[in-house]
C-alpha cells in the first residue's frame, strides 16, 4: 500500500479549516507518507514548517475555486505560495474563457502561472470537468500541455461534480505520457482510487487518504 500512499495529495480545502486541523493533516501525511498535503494558500507556510523534517511536500490551490481571477493575480498567488514553501501549484483555468472559445486567453492564463513557478514547483491545471463538454476537456488538456504545465487535474470538488473514470481516460488519451493526470473529487475508497489509476491517473487528490489506506470508505465529497 505504500506505493499507493505516495500517489495521494492529502487534501483539506474547506473554508472553515483551522490551524489545528492542518496540523492533524500534516501529521497524517507524515505517518502514511503521502505525496503532499493540499491546503489553501494561507496555510502553506505553516504546513511547510510542519513538514520540514520529511519528504511530504506542500501543494496549494491558485485562483480557487472559480478560476475567474486575473492571470496577474494567479501569477502573484503562485509566486507567493512558492516563497512560503509550496512545491506544487494546482491552478483553476479560466473556465468561462474556455467555454467561450477564447483559447489564446486560456493558454496565456496557464502560461502566467507556469512562468511564475519558474521550475520551482509543479503546475497542475484544474479543468473543472463537470462544467465542460468532452470537446472542451480535450481542448483544455491540449492548452495545458502547450502552456508547459506538468499535470491536468479533473476538479476542484466545489462545482457539483468530481472525477470520473471516463474523464480521466479522456484526459490521459489527450496528453499521452507527456503530463501527469490528477483525479480529484469523490475518490473515497481504495476501489475508487484503483479505478482512477487504471484509467490513467498518476495522482489522486482526496480528503479520504487515511480511510483509503485503511481499506475503508469515506463519506467525504472531496
Amino acid at each position: 500500500m505504500l506505493h499507493l500512499s505516495g500517489m495521494i495529495d492529502h487534501t483539506l480545502l474547506s473554508a472553515d479549516a483551522t490551524k489545528a486541523e492542518i496540523a492533524k493533516l500534516t501529521a497524517e501525511a507524515k505517518k502514511y507518507e503521502f505525496a503532499t498535503v493540499c491546503v489553501n494558500p494561507a496555510f502553506v507556510s505553516y504546513a511547510a514548517k510542519q513538514l520540514a523534517d520529511c519528504n511530504v511536500k506542500v501543494c496549494t490551490v491558485i485562483g480557487f475555486p472559480l478560476g475567474a481571477t486575473t492571470s496577474e493575480t494567479k501569477a502573484f498567488e503562485a509566486k507567493n505560495a512558492i516563497n512560503n514553501g509550496a512545491a506544487e501549484i494546482d491552478m483553476v483555468i479560466n473556465i468561462g474563457a474556455l467555454k467561450a472559445g477564447e483559447h489564446e486567453a486560456v493558454e496565456k492564463d496557464i502560461r502566467a502561472v507556469v512562468a511564475a513557478a519558474d521550475g520551482k514547483a509543479l503546475v497542475k491545471v484544474i479543468l473543472e470537468t463537470s462544467l465542460l463538454t468532452d470537446e472542451e476537456k480535450i481542448r483544455a488538456c491540449e492548452l495545458s500541455l502547450k502552456a508547459g504545465a506538468d499535470f491536468v487535474k479533473t476538479s476542484t470538488g466545489f462545482s457539483g461534480g468530481g472525477a470520473t473514470v471516463a474523464d480521466v481516460k479522456l484526459m490521459r488519451q489527450t496528453v499521452g505520457d507527456q503530463m501527469g493526470v490528477k483525479a480529484s473529487g469523490g475518490v473515497r475508497s481504495l476501489d475508487d482510487m484503483k479505478k482512477m489509476m487504471e484509467a490513467g491517473a498518476t495522482r489522486i487528490g482526496t480528503s479520504s487518504g487515511v480511510k483509503i489506506m485503511a481499506g475503508e470508505e469515506s463519506a467525504s465529497s472531496y
